[in-house]
């Protein structure tokens, strides 16, 4: 009888311990548009494996990937909301909600692959991925998506190739402007759109990164790509604003070191991914050309001298130019 009570408490107890832990859990999702084969999926994975591991089992997030939840868009929008806790999106369009975002959509800014992973890794990264926060938003890392260069139909080595083509572009107004200063005509279009338009001759040619001619069978119909490599844009891990304000500082820190080592950790699987999308693309009969970039430089420097008149944007060139 005696025992009775102590068995009372220590069950209450273990309720209490096991209580506890089970409010400290976080359950999320990640939902983005990729397959389950690319780089950056696997990056994402990584960055689910790492965050349990360094929260010791407090956050469990789910990867739902193939566009499960919904498009680019739709994601982001639920993100914002609060209803979807993380998502994927290309730092082209977030410029819409955050300005600072602006600088990856300027043509040649950064002087090579080195330099850009540097500014990322940088004060000048954090700085962008914080921009965000008010917009429902806000970013954990980068995910390295190649340099973008134009495809079409026919070679583009110089910027008179350009004029009169019609150029799919992202949502982005400093895309469209740059596209425009080459003397093409920029079409915006959503990426599930730019197959059957190249195909039917809606527009005339794109520009994305290598793999956009193997995995999103853009080389079937465009069989010249021009390596002009005009802009790095990343793609960017956010997590909604309120989510993020949610968490314990620990929980907050363990995401943010998750992130950036399944960022490193994507550098490699991408840079294995250009070698073999390279080859897979000239199987498929694209011709791969390397242009002199200083003629495309030359044609946008109007384009950046307007832009430098934002005191912001002039500011943040300024400091990537500055990095060593």
């Amino acid at each position: 009888m005696k025992l009775k009570p102590l068995s009372t408490a220590l069950l209450l107890a273990s309720l209490c311990v096991s209580g506890s832990a089970w409010a400290q859990q976080q359950s999320m999702r990640l939902a983005h548009g990729l397959n389950d084969k690319h780089p950056v999926h696997l990056a994402m994975v990584r960055f689910a494996e790492l965050a349990k591991q360094k929260s010791n089992g407090e956050i469990d997030i789910k990867v739902f990937p193939n566009g499960t939840l919904g498009g680019e868009r739709e994601t982001l929008e639920q993100v914002q909301n609060g209803v979807l806790e993380l998502t994927k999106a290309s730092a082209s369009p977030l410029e819409t909600f955050a300005p600072e975002y602006k600088v990856f959509n300027l043509p040649f800014v950064f002087r090579s692959k080195e330099h850009f992973f540097k500014v990322l890794d940088g004060q000048v990264g954090e700085s962008i991925l914080a921009a965000s926060k008010s917009r429902g938003f806000i970013g954990l890392t980068f995910y390295d998506s190649g340099s973008r260069s134009f495809y079409a139909k026919k070679p583009i080595n110089t910027p008179d190739d350009l004029k009169g083509l019609k150029i799919r572009v992202q949502q982005s107004p400093t895309t469209i402007k740059m596209v425009q200063a080459l003397g093409a005509a920029p079409t915006p279009m959503a990426w599930g759109e730019v197959y059957p338009a190249l195909q039917s001759g809606v527009v005339d040619g794109a520009e994305n990164n290598i793999t956009a001619l193997t995995t999103g069978r853009h080389g079937e119909v465009s069989k010249f790509y021009s390596m002009t490599e005009h802009q790095m844009v990343p793609d960017v891990l956010v997590i909604s604003s309120a989510k993020w304000d949610s968490l314990k500082k620990p929980q907050q820190d363990a995401l943010r070191q998750a992130a950036h080592e399944s960022f490193v950790y994507q550098r490699g699987l991408w840079a294995e991914a250009e070698k073999t999308e390279a080859v897979a693309a000239e199987k498929l009969g694209v011709k791969i050309s390397m242009p002199n970039k200083q003629a495309f430089i030359d044609k946008v420097k109007p384009m950046l001298d307007e832009e430098r008149k934002n005191a912001r944007v002039s500011g943040l060139l300024d400091q990537i130019n500055a990095v060593r």
